[in-house]
């Protein structure tokens, strides 16, 4: 029997293939892990360190290191559970497994001192915390929002002429195209992706309130500030040499915040599109041996693009709190970061099922313009908005108001319309013009601005 019939959360049990891709980066495994790295990647910097003169490891024991970091296995994480059941500390458990480790080898068990030297445990985690987003970011998230974005861009130029009925508060209002409503969300999405991809990913080494006390009193010599920062940026991350015990998190909070934007402007298109279903004027693709409803054989719903809201407000319910948590804490350090930190991955879970769900149901899309077209040949009254604006241009006196008392809340067809724009005194190359307008070809420059959505990708 599977066991994620008996996980507590979706994300490891119904959703579990789903999120499987950040099992590596959020897990405990994943934390566990990237602390190893944190801890064995600090005993080589000091090693390395000529300012530290009466530590030295030599090349042989530092490719051993090298491969304690690239074949960190799922058993020895189990080993590190198994000690912290003793500790009751988890960052410990880690230095007391490569205690274990090092001791196996004669050079490294004389340097096992040097584990976790000057070290408080969030040196360890503030640092395994910011790879796990850092590599997470940049193999999963980033890459999956560039799927959809793409999927929304191609929208756009796929359906950048289809005329559509616009409906502002509800009500029919001046056409656009649905390529260019696909636009606009595209290039909400592009100018968001380009603000996170922007994003730093910060790491503190400085000791227990971020003073190197320990450091500089063992080693006076050596220059803390710097090598501090050459540490945290050998790990890929960016240096933040102010801090109390903990990296304050702000970083984090700006980073939730980017996604919580993205996920929002989703919500904002799988609303927009489980509308347009409803409408008609999209259909979605049959898939062979799915089933709608349980009673009413006919239906296809628009269950993606819901499965998607309903992640994404989990989402973006979890990165608020995150981003209104973290960054706070009592003075030099408290912990209630802990625990929410470990959920750091609980919401990036949510987003990542709510992306692959929308661009399965952008996927299953198809255009229904026979639909799109009727609604627009029954929206006759749209083209009072052209016909008034050319009439104010002209001087024709109460344009809008001669076009609100023939069409507030009137049944306008073409005929009628066309009657009025013979009574007015016009030229006649401008009546012939208006004349020539329908719903389905005042669109403005809609067309345009759906294709050179292209330039933006």
């Amino acid at each position: 029997m599977s066991d994620t019939l008996f996980a507590i959360s979706p994300i490891d049990g119904r959703y579990a293939t789903k999120t499987a891709p950040l099992q590596n980066y959020f897990s405990e495994y994943g934390l566990i892990r990237y602390r190893t790295i944190v801890e064995l990647r600090w005993i080589q910097a000091l090693a390395k360190n000529p300012e530290v003169d009466d530590f030295t490891l030599s090349d042989a024991a530092l490719e051993i290191i090298d491969s304690m970091v690239e074949n960190f296995q799922a058993e020895d994480a189990q080993r590190v559970k198994e000690i912290e059941a003793t500790t009751n500390h988890d960052v410990k458990a880690v230095e007391y497994f490569l205690k274990e480790k090092f001791e196996a080898h004669e050079e490294l068990a004389s340097a096992t001192n040097f584990l976790h030297f000057a070290c408080t445990s969030e040196d360890i985690n503030n640092l395994a915390h910011a790879l796990a987003l850092r590599e997470a970011f940049d193999t999963v998230l980033i890459p999956i929002l560039n799927k959809v974005t793409a999927a929304v861009v191609s929208l756009a130029q796929t359906y950048a002429s289809v005329p559509m009925l616009s409906r502002t508060h509800g009500q029919t209002a001046t056409p656009t195209t649905l390529g260019k409503e696909m636009a606009n969300v595209a290039a909400r999405l592009q100018r968001q992706l380009t603000v996170a991809q922007t994003a730093e990913f910060l790491g503190k080494m400085n000791g227990a309130v971020g003073n190197y006390n320990a450091h500089l009193i063992a080693y006076p010599a050596v220059d803390w500030l710097q090598a501090g920062y050459d540490f945290v940026e050998s790990l890929g991350l960016n240096h933040n040499p102010y801090t109390t015990q903990i990296e304050p998190h702000d970083y984090m909070a700006e980073l939730f915040d980017s996604f919580a934007r993205i996920n929002t402007i989703c919500t904002d298109f799988s609303r927009d599109i489980w509308s347009y279903i409803s409408l008609g004027y999209f259909k979605q693709k049959v898939v062979d041996g799915e089933v709608g409803s349980s009673t009413m054989p006919h239906k296809v719903n628009p269950i993606d693009f819901e499965n998607a809201e309903g992640n994404f407000g989990i989402a973006n319910a979890l990165f608020d709190h995150f981003s209104g948590k973290l960054p706070i804490s009592r003075w030099q350090r408290d912990l209630t970061d802990s625990t929410v930190l470990r959920n750091l991955g609980v919401a990036f879970a949510h987003t990542l099922i709510a992306h692959e769900s929308m661009l399965k149901g952008i996927n299953k899309l198809e255009v229904n313009e026979a639909a799109l077209q009727a609604d627009l040949n029954a929206s006759w009254e749209v083209l009072a908005e052209p016909i008034q604006t050319v009439m104010r241009r002209y001087g024709i006196e109460n344009p809008y108001e001669k076009l609100k008392e023939l069409t507030r809340g009137e049944a306008i067809t073409a005929d009628i319309l066309h009657q009025f724009i013979h009574t007015l005194e016009l030229p006649d190359d401008v009546k012939e013009q208006l004349l020539q307008l329908t719903p389905s070809n005042y669109i403005g420059l809609a067309e345009t601005l759906a294709t050179s959505m292209q330039d933006l990708t």
